[in-house]
């Protein structure tokens, strides 16, 4: 055993047992104490250093826990060989040259083409100024004061029962949604339920999908190798006689507030859809029901799925949009028949979602906090949409505004037969992001030359100035096309 010469300093900014720790700690790294080489014993330390024994036994139980050292019992304190133990590398600053090309990186990630913007008017933002960060900071440190070990187990595959239960709950109170805990399924994300869909519909099921339509569902749909059928739409949603024609055995819907057209289906059509679902055994409506929280023109519309009375919807949501998108959490509502089928083919699937952001997100949710956020920013929403519309006047001469009675965007189309790339282009030379509606088409479809010229924009993320400002620079801007 050798002595050792440690030097402890009051006026290093750290604590003794810190300085002992550290010191044998490098001691050990540097090769200068070998393996199974024994320690003093605390006592005896503590006596050499002058410095109470509980400082010695912090400093070994720190150098015990990161497996520097060993615990041999009635022999004492011995060190541990370097090949027993896992290091971290240092660090290697990235060079000037390996800086930029990152932040280039990060900065095409967040823009399409990498061009820097002023004003994003972005159909899929939301607005995070306002959200409960004191609420949702006191549940989190609640929760984690109270976890026990069962917080940190793997949990139901399908999700809590208290959290399903939950969200049972608000569905049949906001929605009308009828179901039972047992028959909600929570996941990470609608693109991860949609995965389970494959599972549980089969491989080989044509899916019939409106056009224009929601992209991501349709590249989740593509990846599966899905027969898709693009379906023209109407004024009133999906068109169901051309829906019978595509031999679809099941339909992707959005009957609440259509993306990106921002058609709200009316009650006559939402019967056609379930009589088409009705009339074979194996066809299901699958309805998403993404934004349904913000509607700014009269009663909510139930959900399709609170008329179906004979398990033809597959109902899905999320609370990327109501709460946030880091959230997360999106659920999905199985019909009977399929729950026998998510059990046989997904059942020994691990729930996506963490305990401890279920348990979080059932608490905001009980505690009424969710329902006050909800109402606090459909009263924000509704004041954003109502102020962007007042500053598309004056426009009606050029574009034609529609899909302003849900949502979180409106859509514009040119009636002098601009492009949308003409539109686009002319909004980026002026620091402005637009989004088209080309890119939402599933198909080549008949009728799909009346969205030309069509773009989307959202207000969710921006402030009424930033509005303001970014419509009075867009009206400059198309000015300029038609001159």
């Amino acid at each position: 055993m050798n002595e050792l010469v440690i030097e402890l300093s009051a006026d290093s900014g750290k604590c003794f047992y810190q300085q002992i720790y550290e010191y044998i700690r490098n001691e050990i790294r540097a090769g200068k104490l070998s393996k199974d080489e024994r320690l003093p014993s605390t006592r005896s330390l503590a006596e050499y250093l002058q410095v109470a024994r509980s400082t010695v036994e912090s400093a070994y139980g720190q150098l015990l826990a990161e497996g520097y050292i060993q615990a041999r019992p009635c022999r004492g304190y011995f060190v541990c060989g370097m090949d027993e133990l896992f290091e971290l590398a240092e660090a290697v600053p990235l060079r000037e040259e390996e800086r930029d090309r990152v932040k280039a990186y990060f900065r095409e990630s967040e823009s399409a083409d990498g061009t820097e913007v002023e004003y994003d008017f972005s159909p899929h933002a939301i607005c995070m100024k306002h959200f409960p960060f004191s609420t949702w900071k006191r549940i989190t440190k609640e929760i984690l004061v109270d976890a026990n070990s069962e917080m940190f187990a793997l949990g139901q595959a399908q999700g809590d029962y208290e959290l399903r239960s939950t969200i049972c709950r608000y569905l049949h109170s906001a929605r009308g949604v009828s179901c039972e805990p047992e028959r909600i399924i929570v996941g990470a994300g609608n693109d991860y339920l949609l995965m389970l869909l494959e599972k549980i519909l089969g491989r080989h099921v044509p899916i019939a999908m409106e056009s224009p339509t929601y992209k991501r569902a349709y590249c989740v749909f593509q990846s599966f190798a899905y027969e898709i059928k693009a379906v023209p739409m109407d004024q009133n949603g999906i068109n169901v006689a051309e829906l019978e024609r595509s031999g679809a055995k099941a339909a992707y819907v959005m009957p609440s507030h259509q993306f990106p057209t921002g058609i709200v289906m009316p009650i006559g059509r939402r019967m056609e859809l379930l009589k088409w679902a009705q009339k074979q055994e194996g066809r299901y409506l699958i309805e998403d029901d993404y934004d349904s929280e913000f509607r700014y023109k009269g009663k909510p519309i139930p959900a399709l799925q609170a008329q179906d009375h004979s398990g033809k919807v597959i109902y899905m949501g999320t609370f990327s949009k109501s709460i946030a998108p880091a959230i997360r959490v999106s659920y999905m509502v199985l019909p009977l028949p399929l729950m026998e089928k998510y059990r046989e083919n997904c059942g020994f699937y691990a729930s996506t979602v963490s305990r401890i952001d279920q348990r979080i997100l059932n608490e905001f949710i009980k505690s009424g906090s969710f329902e006050r956020y909800l109402n606090k920013m459909r009263k924000i929403y509704r004041e954003k949409h109502d102020f962007l519309l007042e500053q598309l006047r004056g426009m009606e001469r050029d574009f034609v505004v529609s899909g302003e009675n849900a949502g979180l965007h409106v859509l514009l189309k040119s009636k002098r037969g601009i492009t949308e790339q003409a539109l686009i282009g002319a909004a980026l030379r002026e620091k402005i992001r637009i989004y088209g509606l080309s890119d939402a088409l599933a198909g080549d479809v008949p009728g799909s030359e009346r969205y030309e010229g069509m773009i989307l924009l959202g207000y969710g993320a921006l402030s009424k100035e930033e509005i303001r400002r970014g419509v009075e620079q867009l009206k400059g801007a198309w000015k300029r096309l038609t001159e």
